[in-house]
């Protein structure tokens, strides 16, 4: 039956756009490929294939791959001379690496699926898939994301569902076209304070983590659906912290004064520390605090303040409060603290 159906193509030559060979047992791919240079979809999901046939270079006006659930190991090479391919889905193989050279001529791929892989690490190399729109790589091993993937600007979706994240970066604030996060059944404690810069989410889905709280301004996202059942998130219960007597290193009351200086505008801190690049390093990590607005660097104490959800928000059923993450200061200003802001007992000097 493969053998009539690849013969039939070939009849058509230039003229076939289209060849389909799902299911037919396959161990390769056919070479006979080469002859079909007008191809624009070739799809062999649900065969045995464990390599990709190097003639699938003639292919270069092939828009559409699809080699789900066959054998493969890697994403190979043979990739990058496939300059017109807009989808290739890989889901339900055994790959754990990428070719070095798999994403460089991938310039025109929107999605991505790799879903049901063995992938422990998304390479730096994907930052290169510069129109890439939709990325889903459920149900692999991946531990983290890395800042390369948060500088393609043109992702809308994307689904790291099942694996074994323990954080995101930072860096996701520069994904602004991005309109759908799942990040279902990971290990994810926190989320990065720049999250709520994505002002074009509309769909998060955090169920499943081990998130306490949400930072500030959290409440804010323009989202229309919510998710974050079997979370640990913190309760509307006060707890009582013992007050003590605020201690600071002489870093730290350097670094505030000047800190809370160069806010002020002085002109001769702002000169005078453009020539010492690893204090400048260092004071880029200040905090502001929520109560005074002073700033900070490494002596703080944790808090969680209780908003109620977005009306517009389709969230999950017993979420009543969002308990968004709160940086105070001192103790001083702990204790100016309103009555809907708890304190949570974690207090960090160094």
């Amino acid at each position: 039956m493969a053998e009539r159906l690849l013969v039939r193509a070939l009849n058509g030559g230039e003229s076939t756009k289209i060849v389909t060979l799902n299911g037919k047992k396959m161990t390769k791919m056919p070479s006979a490929l080469e002859k079909l240079p007008g191809l624009k979809a070739l799809h062999l999901e649900n065969n045995l294939i464990s390599k990709v046939c190097s003639e699938i270079c003639a292919l270069t006006q092939l828009t559409t791959l699809n080699l789900g659930n066959n054998l493969l190991e890697e994403v190979p090479e043979e990739m990058k001379y496939l300059t017109s391919l807009e989808r290739l889905h890989l889901f339900g193989n055994r790959i754990n690496r990428f070719a070095p050279a798999a994403c460089d001529g991938l310039r025109n791929l929107i999605l991505l699926n790799l879903n049901h892989n063995q992938l422990t690490s998304i390479p730096e190399e994907i930052s290169r898939l510069k129109n890439l729109t939709y990325l889903s790589i459920n149900h692999n091993r991946i531990t983290s994301i890395p800042r390369e993937l948060c500088f393609l600007e043109k992702i809308s979706e994307l689904q790291l569902n099942y694996n074994r994240l323990t954080c995101i970066p930072e860096e996701i604030k520069f994904m602004h076209m991005l309109q759908k996060l799942f990040l279902v059944r990971n290990n994810i404690e926190v989320l990065p304070e720049r999250f709520c810069d994505l002002i074009n989410l509309r769909v998060l889905n955090i169920a499943g983590n081990i998130i306490r709280t949400f930072p500030p301004g959290f409440q804010n996202l323009k989202l229309r659906e919510f998710y974050c059942e079997e979370n640990p998130l913190f309760l509307k219960q006060p707890v009582r912290a013992a007050i003590k007597q605020d201690v600071w290193s002489l870093q730290e009351i350097t670094s505030r004064f000047i800190m809370n200086q160069l806010e002020e505008n002085n002109p001769f801190l702002m000169q005078a520390i453009e020539g010492y690049p690893e204090v400048k390093n260092t004071l880029s990590k200040g905090r502001e605090c929520a109560i005074c607005g002073k700033f900070f660097l490494t002596t703080w104490m944790e808090c969680v303040e209780f908003v109620s959800p977005s009306k517009n928000w389709k969230i999950s059923r017993n979420l009543h409060h969002v308990p968004l993450r709160i940086l105070i200061c001192s103790f001083k200003c702990f204790n100016q603290r309103g009555s809907n802001l708890f304190g949570i007992a974690k207090v960090q000097s160094k």
